[in-house]
């Protein structure tokens, strides 16, 4: 006689893979102290301001149009003052009243 029963492995969604475990621990700590908390925590505000940079630099080409290094450097020099001036523009100038 045949059993019915499975074999003891989890379902598809209980799997444990590595890179659940850092997520999970990330969720878990959202879940307990709030996600601003976590931020701070974890420099999450300081990644994605990184990854938001280098999606501007990647918008203003994705290489280097110039052969020779010198004016390699003075391409990343003009695409860092683009980008230098992008971010003053967005960053609110606040004065003192009376």
């Amino acid at each position: 006689m045949r059993s019915s029963r499975r074999a003891a492995t989890p379902s598809r969604g209980r799997q444990t893979a590595p890179a659940r475990g850092p997520r999970n621990e990330a969720l878990r700590a959202i879940k307990r102290f709030g996600r601003t908390l976590w931020r701070k925590w974890s420099g999450y505000h300081r990644r994605s301001r990184v990854e938001a940079k280098m999606n501007c630099m990647k918008l203003l080409g994705p290489k280097l149009m110039s052969r020779n290094f010198d004016r390699q450097t003075a391409e990343l020099q003009v695409r860092i003052a683009i980008l230098n001036r992008f971010t003053a523009l967005g960053i609110p100038v606040t004065q003192p009243i009376g």
